[in-house]
């Protein structure tokens, strides 16, 4: 197989990273952040970034446990906010997610799990304007181009600091940033139900997705050229099929164009126009 090097300069990444953080929060007149924080990896490093950019004062970590939540996700959660000193708050869903869930005794995981993430950004969302900071978000790469998140719920924030990093490159700076090895050596996972994990869900390793999708995404290799690299046919063929199939998660909502300046289309302004 093509030798693939996915090794990042955490320094550089490091500064970038932070930089960016002040920068696109500080523009728009504001000083604070909020961050869901799950216990899981990516989400600490989104937290630990926020932290070092803006001041550990500055960031709300907000833990949003259901009740069938693991104990070890709301201890490596505290485990990072006793490590950073940021401010920290515990939100139980369960009482504000099981009316809905009773309303359909054949509610699938799926359903249960999309209406447990939509609900933990209604309430990251109330708490952004409560401590008057920006949510920051916690998708890394591998995840936005595979579609393995909730549309309007994890996926959702005002600025992502850690979207343009694959999973592995996830695990490299989080271990030079002093993420706590017990969220960084535990098998990722959005702990919807007991037992659920990301890589199982998934039905492949993100060591093995991430090179395959370095290849096709920043490479532009086509299928064939990827599976000619020494990736399995069906392999390449599952991922490439999931990456097309979410790009409606990517993309703002289609507007009708009906007029001479549609939004998104002819009027097009940064999003700190005006500020």
């Amino acid at each position: 197989m093509t030798d693939i090097n996915l090794t990042i300069n955490t320094d550089l990444a490091r500064e970038i990273l932070t930089g960016f953080i002040k920068s696109e929060i500080t523009r728009v007149g504001i000083s604070r952040a909020v961050v869901g924080l799950s216990g899981g990896l990516d989400s600490a490093l989104s937290c630990a970034l926020a932290a070092e950019a803006l001041g550990a004062e500055n960031v709300l970590a907000v833990r949003m446990p259901y009740k069938a939540s693991s104990q070890d996700s709301l201890d490596h959660a505290q485990l990072l906010i006793d490590q950073l000193g940021v401010q920290g708050k515990t939100i139980e869903i369960t009482n504000m997610v099981e009316p809905l869930f009773k309303l359909d005794p054949e509610i699938s995981k799926m359903r249960m799990g999309n209406i447990m993430a939509r609900e933990r950004m209604i309430v990251l969302y109330d708490q952004s304007e409560a401590f008057k900071g920006l949510v920051v978000g916690t998708s890394n790469k591998t995840e936005i181009l595979l579609g393995y998140s909730t549309l309007f719920g994890d996926s959702a924030n005002a600025l992502n600091p850690i979207g343009d990093l694959y999973k592995t490159q996830i695990r490299q700076l989080a271990r030079a940033m002093n993420i706590p090895a017990p969220i960084i050596d535990k098998p990722p996972s959005a702990d919807l139900w007991e037992g659920q994990t990301d890589e199982k869900e998934l039905g492949f390793t993100y060591e093995d997705v991430d090179k395959l999708l370095y290849l096709l995404v920043d490479q532009r290799y086509s299928p064939q050229e990827a599976a000619e690299a020494g990736f399995d046919e069906t392999f390449v063929e599952t991922v490439v099929r999931r990456v097309r199939r979410n790009q409606f998660k990517r993309t703002p909502p289609p507007i009708a164009k009906v007029s001479n300046r549609t939004i998104g289309y002819d009027f097009l302004y940064l999003r700190d126009w005006g500020t």
